[in-house]
C-alpha cells in the first residue's frame, strides 16, 4: 500500500514522522524546497512535547511518480480545486483522498474525485513548523487524537484501513456524525485560532486574558447558534460535550463557561494558530475557510455573527498590512 502526505508542513511532518517511526512507509510531499531538502538530509525532527528524529521519504511535488492508495491532504484549502484535480493522476482506481484540512472541505473534494473516494479527518492536536525539517508538537502526548468519517459511498472496510494507519500515531474514533465533528473543530478553530491570530499569540494566551475569555465564550455561543440553525448536532471533542460546557443562555452559565475555559484548553494551550503561522511567513491564511464559513452560514440561516465578522475583518486587515497583531485588537469587540 502506497501512502502520501501531500502538504507535509507543521502537522504533516509530525504525522509522517510518527507513521514512519511506527512502521508505515509514507512519502512526505511539500512545495517548500528547503524543508524537503532538510527532511531528506536529516530526517524529520519532532520537538516540543516530544523529542525524536526519524529518517523519512520526502519529495517535492514535481518528484512524485506512480500512484497512491491513500493520500492524506494537509495543504491549505485556498487552492483545493487545482491541487485535488492534479492529484487525481496519482490515485489508484480505488484510492482515497483523506482530508485533514480545517473548515468543511469534504464536499468540494468529493465534487472532484467522487464521494466514494473522500474521507474527512478532524485533527485534535497542534504543531508549528519551527525550522526546515523540524516541527514542534504543541499538544500534550496524551491529548492527541483524530475523529474521522466518510462521505456517502465510503465503506466500513475503507474507514478501517485508514483508521489502522492513523492509529500508528494516536487514538482514532470513527465518527458517524462527520458534519458534527467538523463543526466542533470549526468552533475550536474559529474561536481560538481566530482570536489567537488577532492578538498574535497561542490558544493559552487567549484563555489567559480576561477579555479574551469573554470574547471567546461569545464566539462559541455564536457558532453553536449558527450550527444549530444549519441542522448540525455538534459531536463531542475528545469525549467532551462542548455544547453542554460552553453554550450559555444567562449570565450564570456564561460565567461558568468563562471559568472552565482555561482548564478545558490546558493541554492545548501552547498551540500557535495556523493562520498566525501563515501571516508570520507572509502567506495568505485560511480565514475564509474558518471564521468565514461561520459568517457565510450565519447569513444563509439569518443568524447574526458579529464576533466572527469582526475576527475575519481584523485578520484580513492584518494580512493586508492595515493593522498589526496585538491584544489591543480585543478592544474592538
Amino acid at each position: 500500500m502506497r501512502i502520501a502526505i501531500y502538504g507535509a508542513g507543521s502537522l504533516g511532518t509530525v504525522l509522517g514522522a510518527y507513521l514512519t517511526k511506527n512502521g508505515i512507509p509514507v512519502d512526505l510531499i511539500n512545495h517548500n524546497r528547503d524543508h524537503v531538502e532538510a527532511l531528506k538530509k536529516n530526517g524529520a525532527r519532532i520537538t516540543g512535547t516530544v523529542d525524536f528524529t526519524v529518517p523519512v521519504s520526502a519529495l517535492l511535488p514535481e518528484e512524485m511518480s506512480g500512484k497512491y492508495d491513500i493520500i492524506f491532504l494537509m495543504t491549505k484549502q485556498l487552492n483545493n480545486r487545482e491541487v485535488v484535480s492534479d492529484l487525481k493522476k496519482y490515485m489508484t482506481d480505488d484510492a482515497l483522498i483523506v482530508t485533514l484540512q480545517n473548515g468543511i472541505p469534504e464536499d468540494s473534494i468529493a465534487e472532484i474525485v467522487g464521494p466514494e473516494h473522500t474521507i474527512g479527518v478532524v485533527v485534535e492536536w497542534g504543531a508549528t513548523l519551527s525550522a526546515p525539517g523540524e516541527s514542534t508538537l504543541t499538544s500534550e502526548p496524551d491529548s492527541l487524537s483524530f475523529h474521522m468519517g466518510g462521505m456517502p459511498g465510503i465503506t466500513e472496510e475503507q474507514l478501517q484501513k485508514v483508521k489502522e494507519v492513523l492509529e500508528k500515531m494516536c487514538p482514532v474514533e470513527i465518527e458517524p456524525n462527520l458534519p458534527g465533528a467538523r463543526w466542533s473543530k470549526l468552533l475550536i478553530n474559529s474561536t481560538f485560532s481566530g482570536l489567537g491570530t488577532i492578538i498574535g499569540g497561542t490558544f493559552g494566551d487567549v484563555t489567559g486574558d480576561p477579555l479574551g475569555r469573554e470574547i471567546a465564550v461569545r464566539c462559541m455561543k455564536e457558532i453553536i447558534d449558527v450550527g444549530h440553525a444549519a441542522g448540525v448536532e455538534f459531536a463531542p471533542v475528545q469525549g467532551k460535550n462542548i455544547t453542554a460546557l460552553f453554550y450559555w443562555t444567562n449570565p450564570v452559565k456564561k460565567a461558568v463557561a468563562r471559568t472552565i475555559l482555561p482548564v478545558a484548553m490546558k493541554k492545548h494551550a501552547a498551540i500557535e494558530p495556523s493562520m498566525l503561522q501563515d501571516l508570520k511567513r507572509g502567506k495568505p491564511c485560511e480565514v475564509d475557510a474558518i471564521n468565514g464559513v461561520v459568517c457565510d452560514w450565519g447569513r444563509k440561516k439569518g443568524v447574526p455573527t458579529p464576533v466572527n465578522d469582526r475576527i475575519a475583518e481584523i485578520i484580513r486587515d492584518i494580512q493586508s498590512g492595515k493593522r498589526k497583531t496585538g491584544k489591543e485588537n480585543l478592544k474592538e469587540f
